[in-house]
């Protein structure tokens, strides 16, 4: 969509100490320290190596606002209110303490159906964390009203925040007073509602702007897989018996943030019988000869970008047994196959009824989802199994730009192990363009 004033940018970059006003072509401040956080140069030089793309940021941060007020538009709503710290990435590409903020809302982000953008953020931090994106409008304090900041007050604060929104959506939104929003506390649900504000759902329109990539969104995601497979590949040179779940968990978390990676939204790293059932995550048991190691990335990269892939490798020098290939390549089938199926126009429903199903005797162990969508994170949508489907659920298609995951988990129930595979995908004009390239294990694939 075009972009036309007052919808474009005007606000300049502020300059302080240790913050330059000049800009690399990434879009990053052309110094040492920049106040945003953002790739390491061990990932630039990686990446560079390896001849990827870099994305262009303001490039990027431009079409993510373009789509949220597509989504905006397209629903007659005046404005969007979020709180998710994720949501808030996407729109203003601004991070201040994410996993907090996942559980404390001390954040908030506006943005109205003709583009102007506010964030709300904490402890006065003026334009701090904010200024390298433009497209920012204003930055402000006072969304906090959770009970361990504001006490007793915390309704009293709730309804003046909630009069700051009224204010604004009278100002930008003419009269629409439809305002969609996420993740909002109970005082100031009730405070915009007592204002005559008609709240809106948002979790529909932000999947559903995020689903779609720009190119840039696509170069960040190919890069922040490339970090994810070298910290993965350090994670299994590392892995040796004698060595606990957890001490092989924190080399891939330790390589995710040496080069600029954020977090890992889980710890699904378990071994030997602890592989069966699934979601085990990584503890204290010490790795024995020939246990099968399993992990589901889960990895938050560079530039905020999730690398979901799953493998499993045989840890020590033992040959595996049978039953470990048996159930190694039942897996690997299953999302090889599956894989296939992606191209733009196939039908949600469509992947859930074709490709490869699941033996009987893997089927109530099964995982939660056959497929689901990538980007900031595991995103909608979710591709269920069969005798999961819900008519009406997902009755929408593949489009080119969504990044798609196909993923199993092979185990039968009173099994010893089970197996976790992942490849993570884009859906490409004509089909797809697989974004995994780190190998199978051989000894378990043959």
């Amino acid at each position: 969509m075009n972009v036309q004033p007052p919808y474009a940018a005007t606000r300049k970059i502020n300059p302080r100490p240790g913050q330059a006003a000049a800009l690399k072509p990434d879009g990053t401040p052309d110094d040492n320290d920049r106040v945003e956080i953002g790739p390491t140069p061990l990932a630039f030089a990686e990446w560079a190596e390896a001849g990827l793309e870099i994305p262009h940021l303001p490039t990027m941060r431009q079409c993510r606002l373009d789509r949220l007020v597509k989504m905006l538009r397209e629903r007659d709503y005046g404005a969007i209110l979020m709180f998710d710290p994720l949501n808030i990435r996407y729109a203003s590409d601004t991070t201040n303490m994410q996993i907090w903020a996942m559980h404390d809302p001390f954040r908030a982000c506006f943005v109205t159906a003709d583009g102007y953008m506010i964030i709300w953020d904490f402890m006065g931090l003026d334009d701090l964390l904010t200024a390298h994106n433009p497209l920012v409008r204003e930055t402000r304090g006072g969304a906090s009203f959770f009970y361990f900041i504001n006490g007793d007050k915390t309704r009293e604060d709730a309804a003046n925040f909630a009069g700051e929104i009224d204010s604004l959506m009278r100002e930008h939104c003419g009269g629409n007073r439809r305002l969609a929003v996420d993740k909002i506390m109970v005082h100031g649900l009730r405070a915009l509602e007592a204002l005559g504000i008609e709240m809106m759902e948002s979790e529909e329109v932000t999947e559903k702007a995020r689903v779609v990539k720009g190119p840039d969104d696509l170069r960040a995601l190919r890069c922040a897989m490339h970090s994810c497979e070298a910290a993965l590949a350090a994670m299994e040179r590392a892995s040796a018996p004698g060595m606990t779940e957890a001490e092989v968990w924190a080399v891939l978390h330790a390589e995710n943030i040496k080069r600029g990676g954020e977090w890992i939204e889980t710890r699904l790293l378990p071994t030997g019988p602890r592989t069966n059932p699934w979601f085990q995550e990584a503890g204290p048991r010490i790795i024995q000869n020939g246990d099968i190691l399993g992990v589901d990335t889960d990895l938050v990269g560079p530039y905020g970008m999730c690398a979901d892939m799953s493998r499993a490798w045989l840890v020590g020098d033992k040959q595996p047994t049978d039953e470990q290939k048996r159930l190694f390549n039942v897996a690997h089938e299953h999302i090889t196959t599956n894989a296939q199926q992606f191209a733009p126009g196939v039908s949600f429903k469509e992947l859930t009824f074709g490709g490869h199903q699941l033996p009987e005797e893997f089927v109530d162990r099964r995982y939660g989802c056959k497929m689901h969508g990538v980007g900031l994170c595991d995103e909608w949508p979710a591709i269920v199994y069969p005798m999961d489907w819900r008519e009406g659920a997902f009755d929408y298609e593949l489009e080119p730009g969504m990044v798609m995951t196909a993923e199993v988990y092979i185990g039968a129930v009173g099994g010893r192990e089970g197996i976790k595979l992942e490849d993570q995908v884009i859906i490409t004009e004509d089909g797809f363009e697989n974004m995994t390239s780190y190998p199978f294990d051989e000894r378990l694939l043959g």
